[in-house]
């Protein structure tokens, strides 16, 4: 897993070093940057795989803007000549890399002005300024070099993490299958497309497990008794309505036998939301590395922390170098959290004074502890215990 993200002079954020654990969850107020922080490892994802442009951006889930609007720039700070972002996993195998574009005159890709490469024994790629050599400076070095690197090689394993790291941001539509993903992939899109698709993967994947993996995911959806996926949902849809291939098909407990059957189109979006968030954490097919901007959204307070407590079991089946960084506004989400598990980490993202997006993590100290005794940690957030709250 990836231990240390260091991220220098993108966006809102001037230099901040942050120490992962497994399950991350990120809080602040509105624009503090906590979405910048999930897009800084998409563009050094974009960099591990050998170029950065908007393309390679999009397609992990950042969005696309002008060289100008991803370099920090703060009256109080000195503008950086460079974004800057590095990586350290837990063998000390590490990638870092900084890259530049002309603001006034910016090119289709960034060029790459350092880059270095470790296994944590040896340097494998350790570049210095680029444009004094014979090379293309919009191409990175090390994705190339990791032809000649075994595969189960320290930073073969951490530049495959970064590589296929993505920020997932579903919506209601698209994950009840009436609007098309604009980046699908496998097993689900970033938008929440190919849900059917993810789910029965899910179901075959965990069909002979004992372990009771899938009973806890229906468990979350006190409504449903069963959840299935069909290509033959004709007769449960209007044919009025956009369709996918494969539909989830939920059978409602309480409704009669001959009509409780109905696809993914009328089920209730929580629901939807659940599935998604358990596809990804279960599956090995889903990237070891991933993010989740705004988990909470569509889900019921209650609901949210008893997901949240699921994450860490459902990552771990998932493999054991699963790793999931999210952002989240709703206070329930912090009662899900076990902090007292050292790869449980809680995050609180603000700006301080000068305006520079600082990351700090809330830890379980005894006065924290002492005041979790009489109070739950969602309700310590909002009494302002935490900081992490809007300046209104």
């Amino acid at each position: 897993m990836i231990r240390t993200i260091q991220i220098d002079g993108f966006k809102s954020i001037h230099s901040e070093t942050i120490q992962l654990g497994r399950v991350n969850c990120f809080i602040g107020a509105n624009g503090v940057g906590k979405s910048n922080v999930l897009e800084a490892i998409g563009v050094l994802g974009a960099a591990a795989n050998g170029v950065v442009d908007d393309e390679a951006l999009i397609r992990r889930g950042v969005r696309a803007g002008l060289p100008r609007l991803f370099k920090s720039s703060f009256t109080s700070e000195r503008t950086p000549a460079h974004i800057g972002v590095g990586a350290v996993g837990d063998g000390g195998e590490g990638y870092r890399v900084s890259l530049l574009n002309p603001l006034e005159s910016p090119e289709p890709a960034w060029s790459y002005k350092t880059e270095v490469l470790t296994d944590g024994q040896q340097e494998i790629v350790s570049d210095g300024v680029r444009n004094k050599k014979n090379l293309n400076p919009q191409a990175g070095l090390a994705a190339l070099k990791l032809v000649d690197v075994a595969p189960d090689n320290a930073a073969a394993q951490l530049m495959q993490g970064l590589q296929n790291y993505a920020i997932y941001c579903p919506n209601t539509p698209t994950l009840r299958g009436t609007v098309p993903d604009a980046q699908p992939r496998a097993p689900v899109g970033l938008s929440g497309g190919q849900l059917a698709e993810g789910f029965a993967e899910l179901q075959k994947h965990y069909s002979e497990d004992n372990s009771g993996v899938l009973d806890e995911v229906l468990e979350l959806i006190d409504w449903v008794s069963d959840i299935q996926t069909t290509s033959h949902g004709a007769n449960l849809l209007s044919p009025k309505v956009a369709r996918t291939k494969l539909m989830l098909k939920f059978t409602d407990r309480f409704m009669n036998k001959s009509r409780n059957e109905l696809t993914a189109y009328d089920a209730s979006e929580g629901a939807l939301y659940v599935i998604f968030c358990a596809v990804l954490c279960l599956l090995p097919q889903a990237p070891r590395l991933l993010a989740i901007d705004n988990l909470d959204q569509a889900l019921n307070p209650r609901l949210l922390t008893r997901l949240t407590a699921r994450l860490s079991g459902w990552l771990k089946r998932g493999g054991n170098d699963r790793q999931l960084l999210f952002t989240a506004h709703n206070p329930a989400v912090l009662d899900g959290l076990d902090l007292a598990d050292p790869e449980v980490r809680l995050f609180a993202v603000e700006r301080n004074s000068n305006g520079l997006t600082c990351v700090r993590r809330l830890e379980l100290t005894p006065a924290l502890t002492s005041l979790n005794q009489q109070y739950p940690l969602s309700r310590l957030w909002l009494m302002g215990h935490l900081g992490a709250v809007p300046n209104v």
